[in-house]
């Protein structure tokens, strides 16, 4: 892993690979070990970055609640410390809610953009104090019991029943993750904006992936609007996290939204 600091803060990414650069966001509670098995299938034909993102795996977590827009900017100093004046960015989940941010606000260094597993929909009510819930559990429970009750739920039910070396990985990934940074995260989530708009009024080439068996992010709250420049695309069988329950296939989606995308 190479790392940046920036006023004090320090961020770790991955980088490898060469040809297009593609910055590739994991959710939360997550790190770049969540693209582990994608990137080598990816970086044949592009140049893979894949940070850490604030408060999880070995990058910083200060304490308090984050921003959306301030792990986006991260990013952006990310692509500055590399000198990468352009690149495609897809977010998993959480990292496609950054994905979004930066879209709104840095378009003119975006080739294109993706969410894999994610939604430009706000939290609704329910949905916020399931943050605060979170938030609450990691506190009082600690990072292990939340990511315990957390992970399974990620994966399509007959993954989590045919493939337990997946969820121990995954679980593995999220117990890393420092609970200042998990609980910083959720209140990030929790109050960021509808983003709907990013994606229907983009001029960019935008890829749109969900997961057959999804449970957080089924296919209607993913796929919210439909126009010329954006790739829609259902991985069959996968739940929450295709990249670890069908990289092949998941990659396929994302060589093939590149070589449209030049």
């Amino acid at each position: 892993m190479n790392k940046m600091v920036y006023d004090g803060y320090t961020l770790y990414y991955a980088d490898q690979g060469e040809g297009e650069p593609v910055v590739l966001l994991h959710g939360f509670c997550g790190s770049s070990g969540y693209w582990e098995q994608l990137v080598p299938l990816l970086s044949s034909s592009c140049r893979c970055i894949v940070p850490d993102l604030r408060g999880h795996g070995l990058s910083d977590a200060p304490l308090g609640a984050y921003s959306i827009e301030q792990m986006a900017d991260d990013c952006l100093k990310l692509l500055d410390e590399l000198d990468l004046p352009k690149v495609t960015m897809l977010g998993h989940s959480m990292g496609g809610y950054i994905t979004l941010s930066f879209a709104e606000r840095y378009a003119s260094r975006l080739n294109g953009f993706g969410l894999i597993h994610s939604t430009g929909y706000a939290d609704d009510e329910v949905g916020k104090l399931k943050r605060l819930k979170a938030v609450s559990t990691i506190q009082s429970d600690g990072i292990t019991a939340f990511i315990d009750g957390l992970v399974p739920g990620l994966f399509a039910p007959e993954t989590a029943k045919s493939h337990h070396e997946l969820i121990e990985k995954a679980i593995e990934i999220g117990y890393k993750t420092p609970p200042q940074g998990a609980a910083g995260a959720a209140m990030a989530m929790r109050e960021r904006p509808d983003r709907r708009d990013v994606i229907s009024a983009s001029a960019l080439p935008v890829l749109l992936v969900a997961g057959e068996k999804d449970q957080i992010a089924p296919e209607a709250k993913v796929f919210t609007t439909g126009h010329p420049n954006i790739t829609k695309a259902t991985i069959q069988g996968a739940g929450h996290m295709s990249m670890m329950e069908a990289p092949e296939e998941l990659a396929g989606v994302i060589q093939s939204f590149l070589k449209r995308d030049r």
